[in-house]
């Protein structure tokens, strides 16, 4: 880490959800300068962080850009990588992970964080299609590969889904949720906005510690009929739960998927993934950032702290 300055961490996609949380997180802190990558300086996501003390720098969009990319991780410590959301047909994940992470190591970065996801494809014997998490997996490969400090977080289904993409309708005085796990069902939930900053301010802390870890970030682990029942507590507001787990159900309340064929299959892939093998792997520690940040959203506090009573509601990417 440099002289008598904080360390200077360089965060990609710092306004997206997971990039916000972390560049907020570290800025408060006062441990850290954080320089702030993203593709538009102007919006308002942008604007809030230069306002906490964060040095935005723009970056283009998408690959071919590793000149701006060295310019942008030059003197930094660490750097917080991420891909954004990449829908298929389009399979440049890998290789804008890829590239992210070479620029992050030409520059001298010394210790890169990555937000990663389980390698589906080479878990379910490729039965399973969901490269959104199998791509990322192979960038954390990639990363392994390289002469650099590394880490690895690894968030769970967000809670940010049902609000943003899976959003229920009213019927009458019920709202109905359509949700894309079975009733029973329970997997790891959270909330990235606020989850995500503390794990990466703890790797950064402890560079040394936590150097080829990966670990995972866990708000709650519940199923559909528990969060259910309690939106109905604590919103007052009558609900029920609907399958769209399987594709004619998931097409039946979403019809809109269906445009995208693979986009579909990519869905279901990766549910059926959950559902039959578990989330995460068997040899994660599913506690490691409750026990960390013992404030990280339920979906209880969740629910309180948004107001959230059915609407659709954005959060950025």
């Amino acid at each position: 880490m440099s002289g008598i300055e904080k360390p200077l961490i360089a965060i990609v996609g710092a306004t997206g959800k997971r990039g916000r949380s972390v560049a907020a997180t570290l800025l408060q802190s006062q441990r850290f300068r954080v320089r702030a990558l993203t593709r538009n300086q102007h919006s308002p996501e942008a604007r809030h962080l230069e306002r906490l003390g964060a040095q935005i720098v723009v970056v283009p969009p998408g690959s071919g850009h590793q000149r701006q990319l060295v310019a942008a991780f030059d003197d930094a410590d660490g750097a917080f990588l991420m891909t954004p959301p990449i829908e298929p047909p389009d399979t440049t994940e890998f290789s804008l992970g890829r590239e992210l992470a070479d620029a992050a190591v030409e520059a001298g970065v010394r210790h890169i964080v990555f937000s990663t996801l389980e390698n589906i494809d080479k878990i379910s014997g490729g039965a399973k299609y969901a490269p959104h998490f199998t791509d990322k997996a192979l960038v954390a490969d990639y990363i392994r590969g390289l002469p650099v400090s590394h880490s690895f977080i690894m968030l769970a289904f967000y809670y940010t889904n049902i609000l943003e993409y899976y959003v229920p309708r009213m019927d009458g005085d019920t709202l109905i949720l359509p949700m894309y796990l079975p009733e029973d069902f329970r997997a790891p939930f959270v909330d990235p906005l606020t989850a995500t900053g503390p794990a990466v301010l703890e790797i950064f802390s402890n560079p040394g510690l936590y150097d080829g870890r990966t670990l995972p970030v866990v708000g709650d682990i519940l199923s559909p009929r528990e969060m259910v029942a309690t939106f109905q507590r604590i919103t007052g507001i009558k609900a029920e739960y609907r399958n769209a787990y399987t594709r004619d159900g998931l097409l039946q309340y979403f019809p809109e998927f269906a445009a995208n064929q693979l986009l579909v299959r990519e869905i279901l892939g990766m549910v059926e993934y959950a559902v039959e093998y578990g989330y995460f792997g068997k040899e994660r520690d599913l506690e490691w950032s409750r026990r960390l940040n013992p404030d990280t959203f339920s979906w209880e506090q969740f629910l309180r702290s948004t107001g959230w009573r059915g609407d659709r509601k954005s959060f950025g990417p």
